[in-house]
């Protein structure tokens, strides 16, 4: 293993790496997507690879793909999304007043608590008037982002550099690997490889099996509440889906938003049990069919564990480290998890014949201390 110079050489490198990390941040959100990308197709360009096809012409292959996949899905999704913003924006002045009539009044009555929050008819009709004169999503976001031409420059920089990076990554992805793989220090490489691997799997668990476990989710909320008639039922489902990655927060986030939306709809008890009927089967589903299949048990990251992870990422390196979070602190448990089990093979923690003969001394004296009681 490294000696005691080699140790504090190679933190001193992962310290400096982090800094430059969080001075670069701000640009490395377009180089974080790729890399999560390239990350998650490349056993798909594998296996095209396996079929006696150039690396070169599996990427180009990949790449029809997920073009294909995203212009699907855009051309079904932004028509409907952009239909129902414009309607929640329509509709806000009627929530703001249901709830400034119901909500704030059970605020002040059940704990004396005086709030105006929810009379925002002006800030509604103003949303509502300049939503109608952008005209739609596109538009919207164009006329934000025309204020400044230096954030519209970079803007299309950051989307345009995605499928360059992801492109080249996806490409020569075995070759970086094999690289990065031939400047580990050869006595401890059979550790650090195994390492690797069970990070590898972790990761593999975790990006792919999470991201259809939320998938799956947006697509059953989503139809669940298409089916009782609910307003929204794509935007409220989906965005759950997507929040779902930090345990439970998407589910009650969900579940508030459709109940309060159900009761303004319906003005019935009754869609309001549904809805919660919605989001429970979902949640059934997550716990019994879904992490089970599509994740499995290699990732044991505990729910706190996850919520610091993103808050965390987020603090110290912004959007990236959002990004990064869960994905990093999946390689840190599997580091964790060595460093324990050598702790509890060292000398420090004392040896296995030393642990014997204290529990059978302890044995022995339980068993006398009971004698001398009876």
């Amino acid at each position: 293993m490294f000696s005691s110079s080699n140790r504090w050489y190679f933190m001193a490198v992962f310290l400096l790496l982090g800094f430059f990390i969080y001075l670069l941040s701000p640009i490395l959100t377009p180089f974080a997507v790729s890399a999560l990308i390239a990350y998650l197709f490349d056993p798909l360009a594998d296996k095209l690879e396996s079929w006696k096809l150039s690396r070169t012409l599996s990427v180009v292959i990949v790449f029809f793909m997920m073009t294909l996949i995203v212009f699907i899905i855009l051309l079904f999704l932004i028509p409907t999304l952009e239909h129902q913003i414009s309607k929640l924006i329509t509709n806000l002045p009627q929530y703001f007043v249901w709830m400034s009539e119901h909500i704030s009044p059970w605020l002040k009555e059940k704990f004396g608590i005086q709030t105006d929050i929810f009379n925002m008819s002006e800030v509604t009709a103003l949303l509502k008037v300049h939503w109608n004169e952008a005209g739609g999503i596109a538009k919207n976001l164009l006329a934000s982002l025309s204020k400044s031409s230096l954030v519209v420059v970079n803007w299309l920089m950051n989307l345009l550099l995605i499928p360059v990076v992801t492109f080249y990554l996806l490409r020569d992805w075995d070759i970086l690997t094999a690289r990065v793989g031939e400047l580990i220090p050869r006595p401890v490489y059979p550790t650090i490889n195994k390492l690797v691997t069970e990070s590898n799997s972790v990761l593999s668990a975790f990006l792919r099996g999470q991201f259809s476990v939320m998938l799956a989710l947006g697509i059953i909320y989503t139809i669940g509440l298409w089916i009782i008639g609910l307003d929204f039922s794509l935007l409220i489902g989906m965005g759950a889906g997507l929040v779902s990655f930090i345990p439970y927060l998407g589910a009650i986030t969900g579940m508030v938003v459709g109940v309060i939306i159900a009761f303004i709809q319906f003005g019935d008890v009754t869609y309001v049990i549904y809805v919660l009927l919605v989001f429970g089967i979902g949640q059934l589903l997550e716990g019994m069919v879904l992490t089970p299949w599509l994740v499995g048990d290699r990732i044991g990251l505990h729910p706190v564990a996850v919520i610091f992870a993103v808050l965390a990422g987020g603090q110290l390196f912004g959007f990236v480290g959002i990004l990064l979070g869960l994905p990093i602190a999946a390689v840190v448990m599997v580091l964790l998890r060595f460093a324990h089990q050598n702790y509890i093979n060292s000398k420090m923690y004392g040896d296995e014949q030393e642990i014997r003969l204290s529990s059978k001394e302890e044995l022995d004296e339980n068993s006398e201390s009971d004698d001398e009681q009876k």
